[in-house]
């Protein structure tokens, strides 16, 4: 029973890690070109979505006022998920929800990433641990060396079952022989 339960917890915290390494892979890879995944690392947008949160942006065709849009900023590795308050000759002004007043830089629609839809509260501390050296090795390394582990125990066991099936069948024919030889040898002693 404790062995079962064991297996059981093993398995759901490497299904975690996995989830949180597939969420690491996803932000920094990107497959998708319409749907992103990003960080939160302020508290611009709260009470709507928390610092340390996961979110998720997909691109639409069309921007307008009250969208919570994803953008890059002059420095292109850091993007702005804040909200669009107003747009004026075809530029936008955004401005996070607890902060008080507008976002100095006009936004152009081409610097939109896309539009928030889906956020996960608090995994970002995971997915941004995960991204350091130390967070790497704790997440993926470990637990994809766990997996290979019970793998390729799995593998010995199966190996070890067919040798010993083997082993049982080459005595099973061996012992078969063995009795026809016998009954060969008594039909031989009665015909003398």
């Amino acid at each position: 029973m404790l062995r079962k339960i064991y297996k059981t917890v093993i398995n759901l915290i490497l299904v975690v890690l996995l989830l949180i390494g597939a969420l690491v892979i996803f932000s920094t890879v990107n497959p998708s070109e319409k749907y992103k995944l990003f960080t939160v690392q302020s508290g611009s947008m709260e009470p709507k979505i928390h610092t340390g949160s996961v979110i998720f942006t997909r691109v639409v065709e069309r921007y307008q006022v009250d969208d919570i849009v994803t953008r890059k900023t002059k420095n292109s590795k850091t993007t702005i998920t804040h909200r669009i308050v107003r747009e004026a000759d075809g530029k936008f002004f955004t401005k996070g929800d607890a902060n008080d007043g507008e976002d100095r830089e006009e936004v152009l629609p081409e610097e939109i990433v896309g539009k928030f839809y889906l956020t996960i509260p608090y995994l970002g501390y995971l997915v941004s641990f995960s991204k350091t050296s130390q967070g790497f090795i704790l997440i993926i390394i470990i637990p994809a060396t766990i997996l290979i582990y019970e793998e390729l125990r799995k593998i010995k066991k199966e190996i070890k079952k067919k040798l010993d099936y083997r082993k049982r069948r080459k005595k099973r024919e061996v012992g078969k022989l063995e009795n026809d030889d016998i009954k060969k040898e008594d039909t031989k002693g009665e015909e003398s």
